[in-house]
This record gives C-alpha cells, structure tokens and sequence, in this order.
C-alpha cells in the first residue's frame, strides 16, 4: 500500500511539474527525486537544460515550497552556492491550495451565469453578452450585426454547479 502511495505521489508531482514549467520542470523532478540535495549546476550538466531555465523552473517550485534549498558560501570564490531539495510532502498542501482556487474562479463565475440573462447571435467566433449590453447594442450583436437573441445558460449552470460540488466534496475529505 506504500509503494502505491509514493507511486500516485510520483505522478501528481510530475503533474504538477508539467503545469509549472512542462517538459523541463519533469526532467528536473526526475533529478531531484533521485538525490537528496543537488546544486542548480548539477542539475543542468545531467538535464543538459540551460542554467537560466533550471533556475527559473527551480524558483516557481519553490515559490510553491515544493523545493527546498540550503544557500553556503564557496570558500575559494565566494559565489553562494544553492543546494536544491524536493519536499514531496507539500505537494498535497499545493494541490489543495490550487483546487481552493479553481473553486473560488467557479463559484464567481456560477453567481456571474445564475445572475445574468444572456443574448447571442448564434455565429461562431462571436460571445453571449449580457442583456444590459444586448440592450445598448439594440439586440445586434457587436461582433457581427447579427440579431441576438436569449441564450439559455442553464446547461452551463448545471456543469458549473456539479464542479463546485464536486470540488466542495474534495475538499471537505
């Protein structure tokens, strides 16, 4: 059952690791899932990504304190020299934080459909508006001048409300 947990671990992480910083950020995952602390030079010569970029994946993981790094002092050039950790632990509090927020966009974006009439032309490439505007526009759509008319939005409200009890379950568990 253990191995089964650190093995869901492995692909949330990889998951994660390709939201923030795609195929680089997993190779540089893969590294530092292999090693106990390993510098930024390190991670390079065996990714054969450019410093910069592992510094710049390495720094969104951290601002997400899913890595940890320790900072000494070269004694003979007196560079700092940044020693780079995984933390797997915080990759829940991560995805947890990042589900809070999708919830949050969805409710405001249900409250925004639950509280508006919408009008559209029914043209691809032009968006339903708001009767406020439709009203401005004399029921034509802005895009294309075409007659807009009522839009039934209570599919996207039923998928709306759905995800946010889903997301609501997920993260009462």
């Amino acid at each position: 059952m253990v191995a089964m947990l650190v093995s869901i671990n492995d692909s949330a992480l990889i998951k994660v690791a390709e939201a923030l910083g795609e195929e680089e950020a997993v190779k540089l995952i893969e590294i530092l899932k292999n090693s106990s602390e390993i510098t930024d030079d390190e991670i390079a010569n065996k990714t054969e990504i450019r410093l910069n970029s592992v510094r710049k994946i390495l720094y969104k993981l951290y601002d997400h304190s899913l890595v940890s790094l320790r900072r000494t002092r070269d004694p003979n050039t007196g560079w700092f020299i940044f020693n780079w950790k995984l933390q797997p632990d915080q990759l829940e509090g991560f995805i947890l934080s990042q589900k809070r927020r999708v919830l949050e966009k969805l409710n405001h974006r249900l409250e925004y459909e639950k509280n508006h009439e919408f009008y559209y032309c029914y043209t691809q490439g032009c968006k339903k508006i708001p009767f406020e505007d439709a009203m401005e526009f004399l029921f034509k759509c802005p895009t294309c001048g075409k007659p807009s008319m009522h839009y039934d939005n209570n599919e996207i409200i039923q998928v709306l409300t759905k995800k946010v009890e889903q997301l609501r379950k997920e993260l009462s568990e």
